[in-house]
């Protein structure tokens, strides 16, 4: 007992770990972001990663906002690192007056330090909490920063939130504005992809609530390029997300004002869809779970639509009296609401959901405003609550048919279709259902299952295309029937119940082709439609049965995709090949396949690089030329000897060497018609240096002519992509390369080992990251409009890859 009272007064621990003020940790500059991430961009996921970008593109918006910039431009580059580019005022470089460093190195590595705290800098921003750019560079494996202000090009280095450099002035401009250029750090994120579809939902926002603002978005990866600008602000998006609808008006109604601090700016037009669409934001900021200026939006909405009916007596003209409800005035409706307040209060960093008490302010407008509008344009006003009626009127007999459909069911023993073969786990989150193109496929499927969490729901033909389909016309196709019934879940908006959802995961298994991609894009239009909750949720999977049966002998291998057959093709040919350079140096096996690989990676990247300079010929010089580094560029006579090279190789191109005076490098630019450069911002492209370390590994056995053998015969090649060439189409003869199509060719045990074993298969998640394309996508595709579903074909003809006649 003494022992054990002396151990407590000490403060020593069972491990004798001394607990005294040295145990107190305390985390300076942004070492605690590094260490709790997740406390300041949400996760490390998917969501965090793309916060980066928001947090930088954030501070470009507010200088629009404050009225300093016109444009944003957004780059993803090949590596995944991004740079954010604005025409505002550029970051302050002067010193500071506490901190005694310059501005700009205090708003990237201190947190809650920047301009949105001083309510005379920026009178409203989204960047509330001051933590943005700071957290940024704190979780970025490096950071460029170029800052264009006073007539000088200011540049500083930065690696996971430490300075590498000082802040530094590097040449003379007339410009002013920011550059930001980031790569997220690999040993913090799970994963350091962007997408592309998030980064333009979210670009499109902030260009459409901020009238006038060009926003460009170039992704080097896939070369796709967007440019946002919506003169018409809010209005003008309204009328982008119903493009290829029947709308009940043809202007939408508009509506701003000042509520004290707060303005309030609502757009609002009617389709004669059943959906609802409604964006609410905050200070620009997408708050995806609503809040306070939403639902007082969508509570003055109902009252001042019940008021003009009931005040105008359409309510009593009706045989049956109805009551229009939430429900049935949203159906149809297409809604941005947009709130921009001082000091906004959000539920947590990641700002889903506004707290702030503006209830009653967004209830006065919309009731002053929309009830004036109405008054005033009474026939659209009638139209309106005509669809709404007729929405209560559906609504009641949706109700009566969902009833029918229960007591059918109750009537039934089991209450599932008869062609669902069930799984025996009772566990939602263990079970799986997949959903199979065509009966014989779905024999194969009840048999190679495995029966303990996968169950299989055949499905007979094609189903109803819902995007065209009245409600009860859906609810009474069969097919459409037993898939709601198999998953549990109910439908329609007061039966729908995710919780209730007997499989977690609803793999969709169709055939490769034509007629399979269609069942599986009618299949896709049914859950986006009607259980669109699911796909938010991540419950919707697509299977990815083989493309290819590749026999070779009695040996037969199923190949999953292009990428997969080229490393097959590649691995087999290597296998009797032996390649001789010049040199005597002769490769064979492993050596050879790294070897072919590199040329094949190298003529991608060549070719991307040769679009990007309008001249392929050019890309050769560059990859052999030694421009790598910096201080190369500063050198005039090294940018004169590849000058020198490039009309020695005759390239038709004019070019002349120049002095940059805002990065006091020098560059060659080159005249009419595309006036290329080759600078140091091509040199530090992920791309070119991908391609000069390509062409390093290949140098080394780069010694024309090559000798390519193979059982006794031999044949003299000139250039190494004849060799890759050669090697490939040789190895195809030894092969019977089947297109795979149909399930049905797979007996039960081959489908088991390519599409169903959980242990082996790869699937496909479906994901919603840009709601506004996947709307507009499926209204152009599956809805009544045939016109834009033509132009739609002819301006993607050309990029058609499998097309099967």
């Amino acid at each position: 007992m003494g022992d054990k009272e002396k151990e407590s007064v000490t403060g020593k621990g069972p491990g004798g770990h001394q607990y005294d003020a040295k145990s107190i940790k305390v985390l300076g500059g942004l070492e605690a972001v590094r260490l709790r991430p997740a406390m300041y961009i949400g996760s490390t996921g998917e969501m965090g990663l793309h916060h980066l970008v928001w947090e930088v593109v954030d501070n470009s918006v507010d200088e629009a906002m404050a009225g300093y910039a016109d444009e944003v431009n957004v780059t993803v580059h090949e590596d995944n690192s991004v740079t954010v580019v604005d025409n505002g005022r550029g970051i302050p470089v002067d010193m500071h007056a506490t901190e005694k460093r310059p501005a700009a190195e205090v708003v990237l590595t201190v947190l809650h330090a920047g301009g949105k705290f001083d309510s005379e800098t920026y009178k409203v921003s989204g960047g509330l909490h001051g933590v943005g750019v700071s957290v940024v560079n704190a979780l970025s494996d490096w950071l460029e920063l170029e800052i264009q202000r006073d007539g000088a090009v200011w540049e500083q280095s930065y690696e996971k939130g430490k300075p590498t450099s000082k802040l530094k002035q590097t040449g003379k401009t007339r410009k002013t504005g920011t550059r930001v250029t980031f790569h997220a750090d690999p040993s913090i994120f799970e994963k350091t992809v962007y997408s592309y579809d998030t980064l333009a939902t979210r670009l499109r926002e902030y260009a459409f609530l901020n009238k006038g603002l060009k926003i460009t978005l170039n992704d080097e990866r896939a070369e796709k390029n967007a440019e946002f600008r919506f003169t018409g602000g809010i209005a003008e998006f309204v009328k982008h997300i119903n493009r290829g609808k029947r709308t009940l008006h043809d202007s939408p109604i508009y509506m701003e004002g000042k509520k004290g601090s707060v303005e309030i700016e609502i757009a609002l037009q009617y389709n004669d869809t059943y959906g609802e669409n409604v964006f609410a934001f905050a200070n620009t900021i997408n708050t995806v779970d609503g809040g306070t200026h939403l639902s007082g939006f969508r509570s003055a909405l109902t009252r001042t639509i019940n008021n003009f009916a009931s005040n105008a007596g359409m309510l009593k003209e009706q045989k049956d009296e109805v009551s229009i409800s939430g429900d049935d005035v949203r159906e149809g409706l297409v809604a941005v609401v947009s709130v921009r307040l001082p000091q906004p209060q959000f539920e947590g960093q990641t700002k889903g959901k506004l707290n702030s008490d503006i209830k009653g302010d967004v209830e006065q407008l919309v009731n002053e405003k929309l009830g004036e509008w109405f008054d005033k344009h009474s026939t659209v006003a009638r139209r309106i609550i005509g669809k709404c009626i007729d929405a209560a009127r559906a609504r009641e007999a949706a109700r009566k048919a969902r009833e029918l459909t229960r007591r059918k069911s109750a009537m039934d023993s089991s209450g599932l279709p008869g062609k669902l073969a069930d799984c025996q786990e009772r566990d939602p989150s263990r079970c799986e259902l997949f959903v199979v193109e065509g009966e014989s496929a779905g024999g194969s499927a009840k048999m190679g299952r495995d029966r303990k969490f996968q169950a299989i729901l055949p499905l007979k033909g094609k189903i109803l295309n819902v995007e065209k389909a009245r409600y009860d016309k859906m609810l009474g196709h069969e097919e459409i029937r037993a898939i709601i019934t198999a998953l549990g879940t109910g439908i329609g908006k007061d039966d729908f119940d995710a919780g209730k959802l007997r499989y977690h995961k609803i793999i969709l298994m169709t055939d490769a082709d034509v007629d399979g991609s269609h069942i599986r894009t009618l299949l896709l239009t049914f859950f986006f439609r009607h259980m669109k909750e699911l796909i938010e949720r991540g419950h919707i999977y697509i299977a990815q049965p083989p493309l290819y049966r590749v026999k070779r002998g009695k040996s037969e291998r199923y190949i999953r995709d292009e990428h997969d057959f080229a490393r097959e093709l590649m691995k087999r040919a290597t296998e009797d090949h032996v390649v001789k350079a010049k040199e005597g140096v002769s490769l064979d096996g492993a050596r050879l396949t790294s070897f072919l690989l590199n040329v094949q990676e190298y003529d991608a990247a060549a070719a991307k690089l040769g679009r990007r300079l309008r001249e392929p010929a050019l890309v050769e010089l560059l990859a052999e030329s030694a421009l790598e580094k910096k201080t190369d560029f500063e050198d005039k006579k090294a940018l004169e000897k590849l000058l020198k090279e490039i009309e020695k190789a005759k390239i038709k191109l004019e070019g002349k060497v120049a002095f940059d005076e805002e990065h006091s490098l020098y560059e060659i630019q080159f005249g009419p018609p595309h006036n290329q450069k080759i600078n140091w911002a091509l040199a530090s492209n992920a791309e070119y240096k991908r391609l000069r370390g390509l062409t390093k590994q290949i140098e080394e056995f780069n010694h024309p002519p090559f000798t390519v053998a193979r059982n006794g015969t031999k044949v003299s090649k000139e250039k190494v992509t004849d060799v890759l060439n050669y090697v490939m189409e040789d190895a195809k003869k030894d092969f019977t390369i089947t297109r795979f199509k149909g399930l049905g060719e797979m007996n039960a045990e081959q489908l088991w080992d390519t599409t169903m074993n959980a242990d082996t298969r790869t699937l496909l998640q479906v994901k919603l990251e840009d709601a506004v394309a996947a709307e507009d996508i499926f209204t152009t595709l599956m809805g009544e409009n045939v016109e834009a579903r033509r132009k739609f074909i002819e301006d993607n003809a050309l990029e058609v890859v499998n097309l099967d006649i």
